[in-house]
């Protein structure tokens, strides 16, 4: 699934092409994506300028002044932008047209979701209980040492709880727990505040480094010119599982933690 960088980085890579371009027709060939694509969108958005491209945790908003498209990649999808003149492939479920150009989604899964709203977007049952972003300043060691207490699940599954801090996922939250030397199995609440003051600035370096980088590559990701990410080439322990750690030479170890698969050195991680 593409993770908060990834959405990042197609959020910007998208931006100079659509901002403050009005929209000149959508074309919906497949409805059936996570929730149905509203049968509306295309009288409520056409000739309507995109006034702001934005993200919320892993929702993309393309904001203008009669409501907001909120755009999930869910397990597969992709942002494109194309030529008008490009052919739609078997995947490519809907596009956002302007005069020149096409913002097409692909999404073999059919996971993902394109929605409408004319009101707040971020009172929109979907976005308003999220947690702070990562990167903004609301997000410290504070906040998450006070969340912690009373939680006993355990470190890696707090991070990636989306209503704790969005767009902590799977990858990065394994990589920021090894940075920091903490065993991923280790209860939420046992951890002192010293190695939380340690922790969110791992996190924040870990994801501003993958965003520079272009987002990690998964076999169903890439970026919106086609492209792959480089940040792949620099994690440490994740989808490594029997190498040696780059630290002390153990053996990484593969665990299951909530369903997502978990990557750690016994040796580094205490």
């Amino acid at each position: 699934m593409p993770e908060l960088p990834e959405v990042e980085t197609s959020r910007r890579g998208i931006e100079p092409h659509i901002l403050h371009k009005k929209v000149t027709d959508v074309v919906i060939r497949q409805r059936q994506l996570r929730w149905p694509i509203p049968v509306t969108l295309k009288k409520q958005l056409v000739n309507h300028k995109i006034n702001e491209v934005s993200r919320r945790g892993k929702y993309i908003l393309l904001i203008a002044d009669v409501g907001t498209v909120i755009i999930h990649l869910g397990m597969s999808g992709s942002l494109r932008i194309l030529d008008k003149s490009r052919p739609a492939e078997k995947h490519d479920h809907i596009d956002i047209v302007f005069k020149n150009k096409v913002l097409r989604l692909r999404d073999p899964r059919r996971f993902g979701s394109v929605l409408w709203t004319k009101k707040n977007p971020l009172e929109h049952k979907l976005l308003r209980e999220l947690g702070p972003e990562p990167l903004n300043d609301e997000f410290t060691a504070e906040y998450l040492f006070r969340q912690s207490r009373q939680r006993k699940v355990a470190i890696k599954t707090f991070l990636m709880n989306s209503h704790i801090v969005v767009g902590v996922g799977n990858i990065y939250a394994n990589e920021a727990l090894f940075s920091a030397g903490i065993n991923p199995k280790r209860s939420a609440s046992n951890i002192s505040f010293k190695r939380y003051q340690q922790l969110v600035p791992i996190i924040k370096d870990i994801l501003s480094r993958a965003i520079s980088q272009g987002g990690t590559t998964l076999k169903d990701f890439t970026q919106q010119d086609g492209k792959p990410g480089y940040f792949q080439q620099t994690l440490a322990v994740y989808g490594r599982a029997g190498e040696p750690c780059p630290v002390c030479n153990q053996t990484i170890r593969q665990i299951t933690q909530a369903q997502r698969s978990s990557f750690y050195c016994t040796q580094c991680q205490k």
